[in-house]
């Protein structure tokens, strides 16, 4: 099984490094980076492995048929991940955290 991410996902989760260092999450760039960074190897290591459940409608923008995972990093954000599956390949379509999309799902 293999995940992959959108281009646009992957340009978001790059200047997800730049906001979460400049509205001060972390005091620290390299600490964002990691936090990111953890985030990704997360997806790619259990994206297959989650129990998923189909993604509302409001999703759609996104693509057709898609599902989503949730990953708690810390005690205030949950992430959402949304994916299609083709084969044996996971497309990461759309990431949004707790704080942008929980109230469509």
């Amino acid at each position: 099984m293999v995940v992959l991410f959108l281009p646009e996902v992957e340009n978001y989760l790059v200047e997800l490094i730049e906001i979460l260092y400049q509205k001060q999450y972390f005091g620290f760039y390299e600490s964002a980076m990691d936090y990111v960074e953890d985030l990704i190897q997360d997806i790619k290591d259990s994206l297959p492995f989650q129990l998923k459940k189909k993604a509302p409608a409001h999703f759609d923008r996104y693509g057709k048929e898609l599902y989503y995972v949730s990953y708690r990093k810390n005690h205030n954000t949950q992430w959402y991940v949304f994916f299609s599956i083709h084969n044996e390949t996971y497309l990461v379509r759309y990431i949004a955290n707790n704080h942008t999309c929980s109230q469509y799902l």
